[in-house]
């Protein structure tokens, strides 16, 4: 009777600790972004995230997966040999979502880093003969950080002008 009482109250504590020991331990990671970095646009279009920090990784895992995207717009135009932007039509503007995910390792539990995410090309868009087909204006709209469980953080609407002098911006 006394092993029988033991199992019934017993069995339903130990149960109890167990889950209380495992909800801890779940609740130790939760993922978050600390700092959303400095966002810029490099001199060849590409924007770029610098010095982020995610933190609540918890102590197991050795990586951390995180994605940078947007909506990206493009503005490709012809470039003569002097310079110049000869036609106002001579130029294609290219308008699509962008992401790339980079692997950054993860310390104490956090993971700090930078990455860069480029615009769309420009499709099937060429230069006649004589002309270089050159990135003028790129614009990135709805920028976002993702790490793998889910977490973001948003990241600023910017855009940049990058040839000028030709009309285009």
């Amino acid at each position: 009777m006394q092993r029988r009482m033991l199992f019934i109250f017993a069995l339903p504590a130990m149960l109890l600790a167990m889950l209380v020991m495992g909800a801890n331990a779940a609740l130790a990671d939760s993922p978050h972004f600390i700092s959303e970095g400095t966002a810029s646009i490099t001199s060849s279009g590409l924007y770029h995230v610098s010095m982020f920090k995610e933190a609540g990784l918890g102590n197991t895992v050795s990586t951390e997966k995180i994605t940078l995207s947007a909506t990206a717009t493009a503005t490709y135009a012809c470039i003569n040999g002097g310079g110049k932007h000869p036609s106002a039509t001579n130029k294609e503007t290219v308008t699509g979502a962008v992401s790339f995910t980079g692997s950054f390792p993860v310390r104490n539990g956090s993971t700090t880093g930078s990455i860069s995410v480029g615009p769309p090309g420009p499709g099937s868009f060429t230069c006649p003969p004589g002309q270089t087909l050159t990135l003028a204006f790129v614009s990135y709209t709805g920028v976002m950080l993702t790490g793998v469980a889910g977490d973001t953080s948003a990241e600023p609407d910017l855009s940049a002008c990058l040839f000028l002098g030709v009309g285009i911006c």
